[in-house]
């Protein structure tokens, strides 16, 4: 039959009075739609007006022909509406584009109706009332007349950015809303277009084509949609739902089932958790989401405690914790127990030390006091020889030494294993445990190259304080973690050569190179250590000592906070103040001390910009993501208040930090800050902005900075804008090349160095080629700085890869050699490449640059790390801050006794994947050779001409010919230079060759095999180093040991299936060493200690590493002011011949 080719007729039949021609017309326009609805377009109204008679028979038939009408006119939300008047008409099952385009437009305003009436709620007014920075702030005034006249920002940047930006859909506002989310994704209100005013009815239509989604989704197992749907439509209600479902489908199905593989209830609640924590942007609605997996997941018989465990550290439910580690140790089994101290590991990977005490001192049992490892007494009383032997006790004390003085309730009714669990808990979420075997790894598996380091040292002069602090920082990255001073030992004639600042930074190089040694960290910078009775030293050695020793217990300072506080309060001198400020900084950070906060507040006072500076970072330190209003609402008047710079820059930092991670909560502090007339206050708004907003991708947060980085007048703030990229985008390192590749070729060079170091931040460890090409044509930059932060960039984006994971290795690190060797490059190219040299290499090339964690929270010491790492624009000292960033990359297995078993490991790659870059190669400068007498080209060839002609006379006057002696210069080239040791050579060259020939075999085979394929898969031991991106080709290959959970870098519990029979243990080196620092074979423990001592008094004859540079280190400087004289010769005796006989 043929189709119509007109529908005149049949919209002629729609104005008839009888219903049955309206009907026929309808039915026959339905099935023609798509063909001649240019014609029905005209006669629409009609149409509705047959569907709003309600006394027409088929209303829902002519809402069905609207639909389809409006739907080829391209008017969605009309097509919608008469679509859901349809009902039944409507067939989901039919699959088409028309259906396909209703059913997406369906779900989209499902989700704007129900954001309505879920409305979002800042996480500041759930946790604690809005932050009142008002009176602090007087001209945040939002529009008024004051504020255009102080705004710090240009005319034009008062404009809003176009409402479809590349970011986001959301419109852009000149400043933060409080009341706003905080980004532009899921579960962000302005996110979807405002929601229609619907009709009651069509609002159940609505709702019944939702759910008859749903129930299709569940049908087909596509969980995952439903759960998507959910939470942009914030209905925590429908996402219970579909999780409790999933769970009953997995149920009924168990009976088929396979034994060990996870149920779609499991896998759909990890599935939740990685979305609420990866794409959730809004703080509010991440704790609710989370408290939900909470609930679910203790109503399951045999929940996931991994997952519940990274619930509880995000929420800061210590309690939960502690319940959790109880209920597993309670268990009593093997598995149970390996599992809690899985969690405990994980635990102290990702909380706070404020965190991790709370759930110590939760736990049942009692926890031993005991002494820090060097108390006031003993720093006051070093030569005491009943002192040094306590000392030397308590290093063989492990567990014990380490132990803070906070006890928790004894418990009678625990039996001794629970007794030995707990204790091991305890030891773990202390971090003593993971600590010693990250260092223990990093020892044994030292891989730096000393090779470098000499060529840098020869590159630099060392008189010039900048290069000898470049180089200190490259020694001090390449070491970092492995306690291998060997280079100051070996270099103390460059040492001798620092003076000044050079001298404390070199002084607190032996923090990083020492960080986590716990027991001995403290004993080996005693002679560097300040004392209570007459100064004596360097105070800039003494500053960097406290420094030192803050890097060393880095996070980790439970201990040692007391002594550093007794140090900082005694120091009268300001570089001692400044080095133990940033000691007790970075040693308490995270802890909330209010002591040491009015410690540091006591000396802010004081007024002076050399250590105000640092106290006021260490005050951000200390009270690191607590978000305090009070200590924000003094730091902020006293930066008002000083007319220091360098104390407003302190400040401003430590106001970052204090709203580290707090999101919507630190947007009035934001605002306040990014409208101060001071620019150093806005830099500081800019860094606030980016510790609040740290890994969460928010769209609004980067709108902000892109506005500021191309309006601000202040070249600092626009560097810090473009640079703050970084910290929101590094977990989506892929779309920072994209956003910074129009800012990395701007005019102002503070811009282009602030892209490089967002690449260099956001793309850290990925070998990322796309951040690469962007770098590569700035270490041609016309400025120096440009350079700098290109070179530094690039490594650490190939930090730990090598040419067969990015083939660019080889060109970038030969281009790093050639730069340093430059005698003609700036200065502050030359720095920066020392700096990139050290970081490409950092921790003996043991670890990587990571800031989230192996479980994928962030990593909160490696993210201040590096903020403060990029304050060394400012103040050198402050580069130390990026050890701690970096993360060592192993996979250490241990049992549920917590010992190293000795076993293999099986990674389905082929060997060189993966393996160190090659060392460089030294060229060896040959000894000239003597020069042997030569003879002359010409003296040869005048003698054949004098032979020749001698023959040819003989001939004319002989009858006989006679055979003539060919002469022996005949044999040499006519145009060579004669000398004795020709033959020598040739004959070398012939044994050589002959040798060559009788070794041609194996080589000829080695070549072969080096062009032949490698064999995919080898073995590795526990303990070895493993690569992020090998972690996932790791295998168990050994039935005898099963990990708890799925393998992941860092330390894994293993499960002995065969407790019964003998194990072998890896022997830990780092234990057995006297000290770690390297020293004379014959030089005890003992004798090291008590060398240190007394070093200040007298020098050693076989000194260690450290302990020999203390030598130099702590002399006093010819010019440093107020220091010791030296003494005056006595007078000399002066005897005559005759008196001598």
């Amino acid at each position: 039959m043929v189709g119509l080719t007109s529908a005149a007729g049949l919209v002629g039949f729609l104005s008839e009075p009888d219903p049955e021609l309206r009907v026929f017309a309808l039915k026959k326009l339905d099935e023609e739609i798509d063909l001649l609805w240019t014609e029905i377009a005209g006669s629409v109204g009609q149409i509705e007006a047959l569907y709003e008679d309600e006394s027409f028979p088929e209303r829902e038939l002519a809402a069905l022909v609207a639909a389809k009408v409006y739907y080829h006119l391209q008017e969605y939300n009309e097509s919608m509406v008469f679509a859901l008047g349809a009902g039944k008409l409507f067939n989901l099952d039919r699959e088409g584009e028309f259906e396909d385009t209703i059913v997406s437009k369906c779900v989209d305003t499902y989700i704007a109706l129900s954001a309505m009436h879920n409305p979002a709620t800042p996480a500041s007014t759930v946790n604690q009332p809005p932050l009142q920075l008002t009176t602090a702030f007087p001209q945040n005034t939002a529009g008024g007349a004051n504020a255009s006249v102080a705004s710090p920002t240009m005319p034009f940047s008062q404009s809003s950015l176009p409402s479809k930006s590349l970011l986001s859909r959301q419109a852009v506002t000149p400043t933060f809303d409080p009341s706003l989310p905080g980004g532009g994704n899921a579960g962000v209100a302005g996110a979807h277009p405002a929601p229609l005013a619907l009709q009651r009815t069509i609002q159940k239509n609505l709702q019944h084509v939702i759910e008859q989604l749903f129930e299709r989704c569940f049908q087909a197992g596509r969980y995952r949609q439903v759960v998507g749907i959910a939470i942009e439509a914030r209905n925590l209600d429908i996402l219970r739902r579909t999780i409790l479902r999933a769970s009953e489908d997995q149920k009924k199905e168990e009976s088929t089932s396979i034994n060990g593989v996870a149920g779609r209830g499991e896998e759909l609640m990890e599935y939740v958790l990685d979305i609420c924590m990866d794409v959730v942007q809004e703080r509010n609605l991440r704790n609710e989401i989370l408290k939900l997996i909470l609930e679910l997941l203790n109503d399951i018989p045999n929940p996931d405690y991994f997952s519940i465990a990274k619930c509880v550290v995000y929420l800061n439910e210590h309690a939960m914790a502690s319940q959790i580690l109880r209920q597993l140790v309670e268990k009593g089994d093997a598995r149970s127990l390996a599992v809690a101290y899985q969690i405990s590991f994980d635990l102290y990977d990702n909380g706070t030390q404020e965190f991790l005490t709370s759930v110590r001192e939760e736990l049942p049992g009692v926890e031993e006091e005991s002494q820090a490892p060097a108390s006031e007494d003993a720093a006051n009383n070093g030569e005491n020889a009943q002192e040094t032997d306590q000392l030397l006790s308590e290093l063989q004390e492990r567990a014990d030494a380490h132990a803070p003085t906070a006890q928790s309730k004894a418990d009678t009714s625990l039996t001794e294993e629970q007794k030995k669990a707990y204790a091991s808990i305890r030891k773990i979420i202390r971090g003593t445990a993971s600590i010693e075997l990250n260092m223990e790894f990093l020892y044994r598996s030292n891989h730096t190259d000393k090779n470098i380091l000499n060529k840098i040292r020869d590159s630099l002069e060392a008189r010039n304080s900048i290069f000898h602090t470049a180089v200190t920082f490259a020694n001090a990255f390449m070491n970092a973690g492995t306690t291998s001073d060997a280079f100051f030992r070996e270099n103390l004639e460059w040492l001798g050569k620092a003076v000044n600042w050079s001298k404390f930074t070199a002084t607190a190089a032996l923090g990083v190179i020492h960080k986590g040694n716990l027991g001995q960290g403290q004993k080996l910078l005693e002679p560097y250590l300040p004392r209570d009775t007459a100064v004596t030293g360097s105070v800039y050695s003494q500053g960097g000592s406290l420094f030192a020793l803050g890097l060393i217990y880095a996070n980790h300072g439970t201990h040692v906070l007391d002594y550093l506080r007794h140090h900082f309060k005694q120091a009268s001198e300001e570089v001692v103040q400044h080095g133990g400020a940033l000691g007790l900084g970075v040693a308490g950070m995270a802890t909330g001390s209010e002591e040491i906060f009015e410690d540091l507040k006591a000396v802010l006072y004081q007024d002076s910009a050399l250590n105000g500076e640092a106290v006021g970072l260490a005050m951000g330190l200390v009270m690191l993501g607590t978000g305090n209003m009070t200590a924000l609402e003094g730091m902020i008047q006293y930066a008002h208040d000083t007319q220091h710079e360098k104390i407003v820059r302190g400040l401003a930092l430590g106001m970052a930090l204090i709203m580290y991670g707090r999101q919507e909560a630190a947007d009035e502090l934001i605002n306040g800050l990014l409208d101060d007339p001071d620019p150093t206050l806005r830099y500081g708004g800019i860094m606030t902005l980016g510790m609040a907003y740290c890994g969460t991708s928010s769209n609004k947060a980067i709108r902000k900075l892109l506005h500021v980085a191309v309006s601000d007048v202040s070249d600092d703030v626009r560097r810090a804008a473009v640079m703050t990229l970084g910290f929101i985008l590094f977990r989506k390192p892929t779309s920072v090349p994209r956003m910074v590749e129009l800012l990395s070729e701007s005019y102002n060079p503070h811009v282009r160095y602030g892209a490089a170091m967002a690449l260099g931040i956001s793309c850290a460890g990925t070998g990322l080629e796309e951040a690469i090409d962007l770098l590569e044509p700035m270490l041609k930059d016309p400025a120096d700085f440009v350079r700098q932060g290109a070179l530094i960039s690039l490594s650490l984006i190939m930090i730990q890869q090598n040419e067969a994971m990015n083939p660019k290795v080889a060109t970038i690190r030969k281009t790093l050699s050639k730069v340093i060797s430059d005698r003609h490059e700036d200065a502050m190219a030359k720095f920066g490449c020392a700096i990139a040299l050290g970081i490409i290499d950092a921790g003996g090339r043991n670890c990587t640059v990571s800031l989230q964690t192996q479980t994928g929270n962030l990593n909160m010491a490696a993210i201040v790390g590096m903020a403060v790492f990029t304050q060394y624009w400012y103040w050198f000292p402050l580069t130390h801050f990026l050890s701690l960033s970096f993360t060592p990359t192993a996979i250490i297995g241990l049992d549920q006794e917590l010992e190293v078993p000795s076993f293999k490991l099986y990674s389905a790659t082929r060997p060189s994947m993966f393996d160190y870059p090659p060392e460089q190669e030294v060229k060896t400068d040959e000894a000239p050779e003597k020069v042997k007498t030569a003879v002359l080209s010409t003296t040869a060839q005048a003698k054949r001409r004098a032979q020749k002609k001698e023959k040819q006379q003989r001939r004319e006057s002989m009858d006989i010919d006679q055979t003539p002696t060919t002469p022996r210069t005949s044999q040499l080239p006519g145009d060579a230079m004669d000398t004795d040791e020709d033959k020598k050579k040739e004959d070398k060259s012939d044994v050589e060759k002959k040798e060559g020939e009788k070794e041609g075999t194996p080589a000829a085979e080695s070549s072969k095999k080096k062009t032949e394929k490698e064999k995919v898969g080898y073995e590795l031991e526990n303990m070895s180093r493993v690569l992020p991106g090998q972690v996932k080709f790791i295998s168990f290959p050994e039935s005898r040991y099963e990990p708890v959970k799925k393998p992941t870098g860092g330390v894994l519990l293993l499960v002995d299936t065969e407790p019964s029979e003998p194990k072998s243990l890896i022997e830990l080196k780092s234990k057995k060493q006297a000290a770690p620092a390297p020293s004379e074979p014959s030089q005890t423990l003992e004798e090291r200690i008590n060398a240190a001592y007394s070093e200040r008094n007298r020098q050693l004859e076989t000194p260690g590493g450290a302990a020999q540079a203390a030598g130099v280190l702590t002399a006093v400087d010819e010019d440093e002011e107020g220091g010791e004289e030296a003494e005056c010769p006595r007078e000399f005796d002066y005897h005559t011949d005759e008196e001598m006989e």
